[in-house]
């Protein structure tokens, strides 16, 4: 189960001489990845270097280190802490000190590692997307429950009897949360599927 994290978190090395300091963050889409980096990158450094993952998606760059020895080994560092949605910024001031192609995967890729296995992590968990219509007198009981079954209320619009719920449901838990609504509303309420808009 892959896992994403918790929030923002660095590592700072120095090799050679040369400065390093990774910054990692959550991020739940391509346009928020981009822009956690645009926001952290330092003009004054040397080189700017990142990876990200979101989902099937991901992109990164060496800004202008040697083809394939920062992007790719921080995007390397990703997949191999089992993260998604996650961006890596690598900031690197040089020192004097060439430290070749090897080393500079090394040290971009280290230093994405290191920052990753130090930070807070949150297990993603896939979840489908539902809808139902609930009473006034529904909704103390199942928004009490929700926590319980793991399911996320991820939109509630009120009407004249009550609300319309958009929830985020953990496919093992799906049985249970229609049991749930079934006993609180005495059969009733049914759980719709949201279908994912496309873009």
């Amino acid at each position: 189960m892959p896992f994403t994290l918790l929030g923002p978190c660095d590592y700072r090395e120095e090799i050679r001489k040369s400065r390093f300091v990774a910054l990692a963050a959550p991020v739940t889409s391509a346009a928020k990845a981009q822009a956690f980096i645009a926001a952290h990158s330092d003009a004054g450094a040397s080189h700017n270097c990142w990876a990200w993952k979101v989902a099937q998606q991901y992109r990164f760059s060496d800004d202008g280190e040697p083809g394939g020895t920062a992007g790719r080994p921080i995007l390397a560092a990703i997949e191999a802490q089992d993260c998604d949605q996650v961006a890596v910024l690598v900031i690197r001031w040089y020192g004097g000190i060439q430290l070749g192609t090897g080393g500079l995967a090394r040290a971009y890729g280290g230093s994405a590692n290191k920052c990753l296995q130090a930070a807070p992590r949150l297990e993603l968990i896939a979840r489908e997307h539902y809808r139902c219509q609930c009473l006034f007198a529904e909704l103390p009981l199942l928004n009490a429950r929700l926590a319980d079954l793991d399911c996320l209320l991820e939109n509630q619009t009120y009407d004249a009897t009550g609300a319309e719920l958009q929830l985020a449901v953990p496919a093992a838990r799906f049985a249970e949360l229609q049991r749930l609504l079934a006993d609180i509303s005495r059969g009733r309420v049914e759980l719709q599927p949201i279908q994912p808009s496309l873009r």
